[in-house]
């Protein structure tokens, strides 16, 4: 049986836009709460089968013993976008879950970490010897990454955990958070408390679902206006100067899960602003090339035929928006993204139609010379290492042509 929740939404930093209310079924949202999720260990580590609501009671309830105060607990992002509006297809990868906490202190974030690596021994298969298990120990062989970010404005820290599918569960504890979202449809958060607490209810049969209120905020402002942008897969943000280098990839990403700009006018000046921030805190071409593998490591696990798709996408963007970039950086970093798009179709034994590729080359003057040897690629899977020769590609939805000189 589906029951209804009340989603009581406010708009904190926002006032201009009223406190609206919105229904849907409690169905999805305990379905992400009691999904078992498999952290995978490194080496010989075995793997620990994860409930999100198990996870986030343990690492609450000693935060508190630890005099960590904890405002709530939200789930954001994809995830929050999934239990909204599942109709859709929206799909998440990572589990995002933030604690409101109060950091005053630097020191606070060694007490967090502490307390989450020792939750996870809790979760250790039955008959493991613990003993000699230290934290450092779970931290390399369940960890994917940790951050820790205190300055004036910001003041967090991000433990992930590693899941081989790519569905890492994300532990976030926010003191505060300048800018908490890219765009309006992953700027939701649904605060989690009320329907924690019904699950401790000793009363409520474990298989019957409860009937509560739930909180949900858009951090966008606009409620009604993000729900709709979700709904029909619609592109907008407020504040663009303020995403970081990482939103150009999220992006891009959009565009390939056939999202389309909510104003086109508009979308041109996000463009130019995302692009410029890219090349701001990613000034290296090779910078540039690990930021782009990583994002696709992390975001299209089990989507290999999306890569290739997503990096044109990519640098149509860069190709089309990008002012802040001298004409050899500008090529440099097209050429790069170029040729990660073909080492992808490599990877995939995706071999072009001969007849809608055309290849021009004008050899190098050393070429002629009979002392020279020539080199082949082997089939191993050696890191690819940008070197910036010139390669000029231009390109049209049937074919591609290379210039190489």
């Amino acid at each position: 049986m589906s029951h209804k929740i009340n989603i009581n939404t406010i708009s904190i930093g926002f006032s201009a836009y009223p406190s609206l209310f919105r229904f849907f079924t409690v169905d999805t949202l305990d379905q992400v709460l009691t999904e078992v999720i498999p952290i995978h260990g490194r080496g010989n580590f075995p793997t620990l089968e994860i409930k999100p609501k198990d996870i986030i009671h343990v690492v609450r309830d000693r935060l508190i013993l630890k005099k960590i105060k904890v405002r709530d607990v939200r789930l954001n992002g994809s995830t929050a976008s999934h239990v909204l509006v599942k109709e859709n297809g929206t799909s998440y990868k990572d589990l995002d879950i933030i604690f409101g906490v109060e950091l005053p202190k630097p020191e606070d974030f060694q007490i967090i970490k502490e307390v989450v690596l020792g939750c996870l021994l809790d979760f250790l298969p039955k008959g493991v010897n613990k003993d000699k298990i230290t934290a450092l120990t779970m931290k390399e062989a369940y960890v994917q990454k940790m951050v820790k970010v205190f300055t004036e404005h910001d003041r967090w820290s991000l433990i992930s955990l590693s899941n081989n599918s790519g569905k890492n569960v994300e532990l976030k504890f926010v003191n505060s958070l300048r800018r908490q979202f890219e765009f309006s449809v992953d700027s939701f958060q649904i605060i989690l408390d009320s329907m924690l607490q019904s699950y401790l209810d000793p009363i409520r049969p474990s298989k019957e679902l409860p009937c509560i209120t739930v909180l949900a905020e858009s951090m966008y402002g606009d409620f009604k206006q993000a729900m709709d942008h979700l709904r029909y897969r619609l592109i907008a943000t407020r504040n663009p100067e303020e995403i970081r280098g990482g939103g150009l990839l999220k992006y891009s990403n959009l565009l390939v899960r056939d999202f389309k700009p909510a104003c086109e006018t508009e979308i041109k000046t996000l463009e130019r602003y995302m692009c410029s921030r890219f090349f701001i805190d990613f000034p290296d071409v090779n910078e540039q090339q690990r930021k782009i593998e990583s994002y696709l490591r992390n975001h299209f696990i089990g989507e290999e035929k999306s890569k290739y798709d997503y990096l044109m996408t990519l640098r149509r963007v860069v190709n089309e928006s990008t002012v802040c970039l001298m004409g050899h950086e500008r090529r440099q970093t097209l050429n790069m993204i170029t040729i990660l798009a073909l080492k992808v179709l490599g990877e995939q034994n995706i071999i072009p139609n001969a007849n809608n590729v055309t290849c021009y080359y004008q050899p190098a003057p050393y070429m002629t010379d009979h002392n020279f040897s020539n080199y082949y690629i082997s089939n191993g899977q050696s890191p690819l290492i940008y070197h910036p020769y010139p390669l000029h590609i231009h390109m049209k939805k049937t074919w591609l042509g290379l210039f190489l000189s």
